[in-house]
C-alpha cells in the first residue's frame, strides 16, 4: 500500500536506525521524506548516541531520544516509551529502522499509518509495508532506505547526498581543543583554520568485531611516518578502546600528536573531523561522518563489503586486498586476518599523500569506481 501525498498526515515520527554510520546513510531518506511532507511536523526518534546525527538537520523539527538504557529500559520501559509517543498524536510513523521493534512501538503508540519494510515477522503491524527484493540487499544501503521511500510512493533525489552538520558549540570546542597544534589565523579574522595546515584524523576503531580494524600497531606506525615526511599534524579519535593507538601515536610526536580516543562526545568528534584535511579509518560510523562531511578521506576495508558499506562519497579512496575469503562479514576472523594483514602502512600513507595534494588527479589515474556503486 502506497502513502498518498495529498493525505491528512500533519505529524510525522521517523524511526532511526541505531548505528552512527547507518543513521548517517539514511540522512538522504530523511531530506526526501521532508521534500515529500513540507508542512509536516516530522520528529525523529532516536538513540541517545546517534542523536548528534540529526541535532542540526534542517530536514527534523524534534529529536525524540529513546533512551533504551534508564528510562525506556526493557518491556516497561517500551510501553513508557508508547505512551509518550502516543501523546503526539502522530499521524504517519515512518520505520528506518527494520527490528521487529520499531513496528511494536509504533503500534502501542496507536499511530494510523506505520510504514517500512516489511520484514522480521512485522508484516501485521504494518499499514503499508514493502516487501524487500533481494536486489535490494546488494546496493548501497543509502540506495536501500530511498528504494523503500520509493515503494510507499514517495519521491527521491535521483542524485542523493549524505548530510550533516556540526553544531556551533562543538566547531567552537573543536577549535579550542586543536590550539595546541594548530595556530588560529590572524587577529581579526572570522574564525578556524589556515587551509595550509596539515591535520590528519586517524580512527583504529570499528564496532561489531575485530575484523573490520587494521593492525593497531600500523596506525602508530602510519602517525609517525605523516608527523615525520609530511609535517603533519594528527588526531586520533575512536573510544577508550582505541586510547594505546593514541598514546603510542603520541610517543611517537608528542608535539604533533592529540589523542582524542574516548574523550569526546559524536557531536564533539564530528566538529573535530571538519576540520580535518584528511580523515583515515577503518570501515565504521566516523566513516560515514567524514563522508557526510565531504573530507578526503581513506577508508581501509577487510571483512565489510564496500559495495554496500563504503564510504557514499566521491572524495574517498577505499584500500582493500582482492582476497577468496573477503568480505565474509564475519565479526571474528576465522582464519589468519590476512585481508588486513596484507595492507601495508606504506599503502595507505601514500594514499592519504595523494589526497593531500590532487585527490582529482589520483582518482583519475588510478581508475578508482564511484563510491556510489550499485546504485542502479
Amino acid at each position: 500500500m502506497q502513502l498518498r501525498q495529498d493525505e491528512n498526515i500533519k505529524n510525522i515520527l521517523i524511526r532511526s536506525t541505531n548505528w552512527v554510520g547507518d543513521a548517517i546513510m539514511t540522512t538522504p531518506a530523511v531530506k526526501a521524506i521532508r521534500q515529500n511532507f513540507p508542512a509536516a511536523k516530522i520528529s525523529i526518534l532516536a538513540k541517545p548516541w546517534v542523536k548528534d546525527v540529526f541535532a542540526a538537520n534542517p530536514c527534523i523539527d524534534r529529536v525524540i531520544v529513546y533512551d533504551s538504557m534508564h528510562r525506556h529500559k526493557g518491556l516497561r520501559g517500551q510501553v513508557r516509551l508508547a505512551k509518550e509517543l502516543a501523546e503526539e498524536g502522530f499521524d504517519l510513523a515512518i520505520l528506518l529502522q527494520n527490528a521487529f521493534e520499531a513496528a511494536w512501538l509504533a503500534y502501542l503508540a496507536r499511530i494510523p499509518r506505520r510504514a517500512g519494510y516489511n520484514t522480521d515477522a512485522r508484516s501485521l503491524l504494518l499499514t503499508h509495508g514493502v516487501p524487500l527484493k533481494k536486489e535490494t540487499k546488494k546496493i548501497h544501503q543509502v540506495y536501500y532506505y530511498l528504494r523503500m521511500l520509493e515503494g510507499l510512493g514517495l519521491e527521491v533525489d535521483q542524485k542523493p547526498q549524505l548530510f550533516l552538520k556540526p553544531a556551533p558549540d562543538d566547531i567552537a570546542w573543536a577549535r579550542k581543543a586543536l590550539l595546541p597544534l594548530i595556530p588560529p589565523l590572524k587577529k581579526g579574522d572570522t574564525g578556524g583554520f589556515s587551509d595550509e595546515n596539515k591535520l590528519i584524523g586517524i580512527n583504529p576503531g570499528a564496532a561489531y568485531g575485530p575484523a573490520k580494524r587494521w593492525l593497531p600497531e600500523r596506525f602508530v606506525e602510519l602517525a609517525g611516518m605523516l608527523t615525520r615526511q609530511v609535517d603533519a599534524k594528527v588526531v586520533v579519535f575512536g573510544t577508550n578502546a582505541d586510547r594505546k593507538v593514541g598514546e603510542g601515536a603520541l610517543a611517537k610526536a608528542p608535539e604533533c600528536v592529540i589523542n582524542m580516543a574516548g574523550k569526546t562526545t559524536l557531536g564533539q568528534a564530528m566538529a573535530l573531523m571538519a576540520q580535518c584535511r584528511v580523515f583515515i579509518t577503518n570501515d565504521s560510523g566516523l566513516m560515514h561522518v567524514a563522508a557526510a562531511l565531504h573530507i578526503p578521506l581513506v577508508a581501509i576495508f577487510g571483512s565489510t563489503n564496500p559495495v554496500t558499506t563504503g564510504p557514499f562519497s566521491d572524495r574517498a579512496v577505499i584500500v582493500r586486498k582482492d582476497i577468496d575469503c573477503s568480505p565474509c562479514l564475519k565479526a571474528v576472523c576465522p582464519v589468519d586476518f590476512r585481508c588486513m594483514k596484507a595492507i601495508t602502512t606504506e599503502e595507505v600513507y601514500e594514499a592519504a599523500l595523494s589526497l593531500m595534494t590532487n585527490f582529482d588527479d589520483f582518482a583519475k589515474s588510478l581508475k578508482i569506481p564511484s563510491p556510489l556503486m550499485g546504485e542502479g
